[in-house]
């Protein structure tokens, strides 16, 4: 498998640091507000990965892969959030932590193998930082905050591909009184008041942001691990920062902590930066009521992961589009003809894409061309069985689920009266009052229709039904019907 490393900004050969054993480290969320679907969309990027290295069928037979992503439990934006609501920053981060992992589960995410949390952690970033500072990379003010010594590091700069000069004069920074440079970074700030702080040998405090990353992946991927992975905003500073510390503190020059670093684009709305500001952010629960976990991942995966994502309503209707098909071809046939269908062909073009740099736009197209083949061996009465079960076994390894949901689940939102009207007037007799037995008396009306030869009438249930936002698909099973969003 070839994987786009940052580093070297080359497309390179996925080689275990452990043969058959994958290390993957991914930078989880600051829980000081709800998650979003940025949050939600860069996980499944990952999600997907990690589903693809355990498969047995890759060509490598499947990796034994540790999942590690971390929560940042105490941060300043926590800290402010917590003092605007009066609340206590880490009561604050349990709380969006158990929401948010509570979210992951019902969008069908692969929960990270460990999943370390900044409070739980300090001694291991202590230590960490007691190295760095004892190698001479690092230095104590007189205040008690620890900063790391930028100028010590000669490459520093070598993951976002520029130097210290440029990194300097291109962003904001500004020394603190404190500071030695510009650019050196707080590995440990000295507490202030009404903030958490934990006992250290520089004086009570606590860690600054990019440390606690370096600490824990060590900890739980050791000294060299094989994929580090996160946003594209994360390569500077953080990202930077992590190889940075980790390289002082391990003495190991070159090695540059991770094998390859994956960064994912981010997602915009309707063009534009999701930011509270411009009150476009959409949050996962608020997704999750527009759209299925389905139709949100193949929104996702319909793109190539390190191009930025924009979430527009016609992109989701396409992505719903999307799973509507696939999940059609897995509709029962009936058919005992020998199958046209070379699903092992799909197979082998799956695999292709996925090795390829994690191409799911190309995956899924051959998913969707084995749906299309499905269709037409269902319609000339094929045996469809071999080539459905390729299907799902792939959309597995994606992690979509193709599964119908209810029919009354499906037509819940929809207003029943209309429906109501539409029966009597056709003079149909209804089981139930609900929009789903409505709509299941009035196709049964219209198959009599047809078996009596009355066009007019089975074309007038099918024209209202639409332009009641349902569709109807007929095939060599009978007629399926589906409701639009």
């Amino acid at each position: 498998m070839r994987l786009q490393n940052t580093l070297t900004g080359a497309l390179e050969e996925l080689v275990p640091v452990t043969p058959g054993r994958i290390g993957l480290y991914v930078c989880g969320v600051t829980p000081y507000d709800s998650a979003h679907v940025g949050h939600a969309m860069s996980l499944m990027v990952y999600d997907v990965l990690v589903r693809y290295l355990r498969w047995r069928g890759n060509p490598a037979g499947g990796h034994e892969v540790t999942f590690v992503s971390n929560y940042t439990d105490v941060d300043d934006k926590l800290i402010d959030r917590a003092a605007q609501q009066e609340r206590d920053p880490l009561e604050l981060a349990n709380a969006n932590i158990e929401q948010w992992e509570q979210e992951q589960q019902a969008l069908g995410l692969t929960l990270p193998d460990v999943r370390p949390r900044v409070t739980q952690e300090i001694d291991n970033i202590i230590g960490m930082i007691e190295e760095i500072v004892t190698n001479g990379i690092a230095y104590v003010t007189a205040g008690g905050d620890v900063y790391y010594r930028v100028r010590e590091k000669a490459d520093y700069g070598k993951l976002s591909h520029r130097n210290i000069d440029d990194l300097r004069s291109g962003t904001r920074f500004e020394p603190g009184e404190t500071k030695e440079f510009a650019l050196d970074f707080a590995l440990w700030k000295a507490q202030k008041p009404g903030e958490p702080a934990w006992e250290s040998p520089w004086g009570k405090g606590r860690p600054g942001w990019h440390i606690e990353c370096s600490a824990m992946a060590r900890r739980y991927l050791g000294d060299r691990f094989d994929i580090h992975g996160g946003g594209v905003d994360l390569i500077f500073p953080h990202h930077e920062n992590e190889i940075a510390q980790a390289e002082a503190a391990t003495h190991a020059p070159g090695h540059a902590f991770a094998n390859i670093w994956m960064h994912n684009g981010m997602v915009q709305r309707d063009g534009e930066k999701m930011s509270k500001s411009l009150g476009n952010v959409v949050n996962v629960a608020e997704a999750l009521e527009r759209w299925s976990p389905d139709a949100i991942r193949m929104y996702v995966l319909s793109s190539k992961y390190r191009q930025p994502n924009n979430l527009t309503d016609e992109a989701m209707a396409a992505a719903v589009s999307g799973i509507e098909r696939l999940t059609a071809a897995l509709r029962p046939g009936d058919g005992g003809k020998p199958s046209s269908i070379d699903a092992r062909a799909t197979r082998e073009r799956f695999i292709e894409a996925m090795e390829d740099d994690l191409g799911t736009p190309q995956a899924l197209a051959a998913l969707f061309d084995l749906a299309r083949a499905i269709n037409r061996g269902r319609d000339a009465d094929e045996d469809i069985e071999v080539a459905q079960a390729t299907l799902r076994l792939l959309a597995g390894v994606l992690g979509l689920t193709l599964v119908e949901r209810a029919a009354d689940e499906a037509s819940a939102r929809l207003d029943p009266v209309p429906f109501a009207k539409l029966a009597s007037r056709l003079n149909v007799v209804c089981s139930g009052k609900d929009v789903a037995s409505t709509i299941d008396a009035l196709l049964e009306r219209r198959v009599a229709a047809r078996t009596e030869k009355d066009w007019a009438l089975a074309d007038t249930i099918r024209t209202e039904l639409d332009a009641l936002g349902v569709t109807l698909e007929d095939g060599a099973g009978g007629t399926r019907w589906s409701v639009r969003r």
